[in-house]
Formats: C-alpha cells, sequence, structure tokens
C-alpha cells in the first residue's frame, strides 16, 4: 500500500493489530476505519492525538514530537519520530516549514482530507474504494469484527472490491502466498468457505 523498506515476505505481518479493541472510534465513520487501517498502532496513536488536540483548538494544531510524547504517554521519542515519518509518508500529516524553539512542527488532516490527498497523489491503498453505500457497510462489518487483525481487515476490503489475490499482493506490498494465509483465517473468523461468500457477508 505504501513504500516499505523490508523485502516483501511470505510470512505473518508482525504489525497486524486487533481493531476490536478501539472499534467504537470508528462506528458510523467510515473514512476514520480506512485510515486507522493504513496506520501502524504507534502511527495511529499518534494520529489520533493530534487529531483530539485538532478537535480542542478548533483550528490546525501544530505539533511538535516533545508534546506528542507528552500527550500520547510514550517514552520514546526515536520511536515518536519513526511514527511521524510514517504518517507523513502516508500523507495523514504534514511538515511545517518553519520550525518551533522545541523542534518540527507538524500539521495533522482530517480522515476525508488523508483519503482525498492520497487519492490525489496515487498512494491510495484499501481506501481506493469508492465509498458508497455498499463499501460503507462492508467496512463497518469488518471494523466490528472485533477478532480481525489490522492487515486480515485490509485483506477482507480488497475481496469486496473484487480483487484477486495477486492484486491484493501488490496494493498491500506482501507476497500472494500471505494473502492467502490471511484469507484462511478471515474465512475461519467470519465462518464461511469461500471468497463469495465473505463478500455476500459484507455487503448484505
Amino acid at each position: 500500500m505504501f513504500p516499505q523498506k523490508a523485502p516483501l515476505i511470505s510470512g505473518v505481518d508482525s504489525k497486524t493489530y486487533s481493531l476490536g479493541e478501539h472499534s467504537e472510534h470508528f462506528q458510523g465513520r467510515p473514512n476514520m476505519a480506512l485510515v486507522a487501517l493504513s496506520h501502524t498502532p504507534v502511527e495511529h496513536q499518534l494520529y489520533r492525538a493530534m487529531l483530539l488536540a485538532l478537535d480542542e483548538n478548533a483550528k490546525p494544531a501544530l505539533l511538535t514530537a516533545r508534546r506528542l510524547m507528552s500527550v500520547t504517554g510514550i517514552r520514546s521519542l526515536s520511536t515518536i519520530r519513526r511514527g511521524l515519518e510514517g504518517l507523513l509518508s502516508k500523507l495523514s500529516i504534514e511538515r511545517e516549514q518553519k520550525t518551533t524553539a522545541n523542534g518540527a512542527a507538524y500539521r495533522v488532516y482530517p480522515p476525508e482530507e488523508v483519503i482525498a490527498r492520497r487519492r490525489e497523489q496515487g498512494l491510495a491503498g484499501v481506501e481506493r474504494g469508492e465509498l458508497n453505500h455498499s463499501f460503507e457497510r462492508a467496512i463497518t462489518r469488518v471494523v466490528e469484527h472485533r477478532s480481525l487483525s489490522r492487515r486480515e481487515a485490509q485483506v477482507a476490503l480488497c475481496c469486496v472490491e473484487g480483487l484477486t489475490n495477486a492484486q491484493i499482493g501488490s496494493r498491500l506490498q506482501v507476497t500472494e502466498q500471505t494473502v492467502k494465509f490471511h484469507l484462511r483465517h478471515i474465512f475461519i473468523k467470519f465462518g464461511v468457505r469461500r471468497r463469495a461468500e465473505l463478500i455476500s457477508r459484507l455487503l448484505m
């Protein structure tokens, strides 16, 4: 979906996480759910903290890495910086030209703008799908399914778009074997045997 330094692997993505723990944040907010699916756990923790700052000030918030350390509780400055670099590469935030006394400041974009920016730059991943009523329903069902990992949720939504295993692998930058691995787990978790049943379950 986005450029990665690591080569393609056939194993399980170690950066998956359960969406169910925080599904209340995404219910009724398909754009937020799509953006969350593109973030690693640390990236999304930072993104949510920045959005909260945006909401409180009712204007674009400029936050530094040190300020984010205090509001998120993440104690490692290097972890914060890696998360910010990830958010920058995924167009979720933007580095300001001018720096503050405490270092570089970052501007956050709301989910709708993030998706629009990614589409404009040709970087959209799962959020490449048209956000019509059916796709929104699929997003809601995927997010509400508490046992799905982040990567499984991405694969399930790619299935809804009608992508083949090879196309899903290309979009998510994993091997076709990894896609098959995730699909087996998705089928078990939804109690289905084939892709058509999964799509039907998500769309109906």
